[in-house]
C-alpha cells in the first residue's frame, strides 16, 4: 500500500465522516509521509503516533481478529456449504 491511496482514502473519510479530535495511527511509511501529515494538521487535527512497541499491541488484536474469523466466520461458512451440498471433500483440487 503506498501513501497516495491512503491519503485518498483519508481525504474520502474526512468529508464523509468529518474530522476527529485526535488521530491515532502506527508509524507506518504511508502514514508518516508528509502528504498524510499535511492533511491531517489542514484540517486541524492532532496527531498522535503509537510509539516504540506498539506493534506488540497490533500482534494481540491481529491474532484476536484471525481467531474470530477461523473459529466463527469461516466454520459457518463451512456449516452452510456442506449442509447445501455445495462443498465436497472427495473433490481433488
Amino acid at each position: 500500500m503506498d501513501a497516495v491511496l491512503c491519503v485518498e482514502a483519508l481525504k474520502e473519510t474526512l468529508v464523509k465522516y468529518g474530522a476527529p479530535e485526535i488521530y491515532n495511527t502506527d508509524e507506518g511509511s504511508q502514514v508518516t509521509s508528509g502528504d498524510w501529515a499535511n492533511e491531517l494538521t489542514d484540517v486541524k487535527l492532532k496527531i498522535s503516533r503509537d510509539g516504540k512497541g506498539g506493534w506488540i499491541k497490533n500482534c494481540i488484536i491481529e491474532r484476536l481478529w484471525r481467531s474470530l474469523k477461523d473459529e466463527c466466520v469461516y466454520l459457518h461458512v463451512l456449516e452452510r456449504l456442506t449442509s447445501k451440498g455445495g462443498y465436497r471433500e472427495d473433490v481433488q483440487t
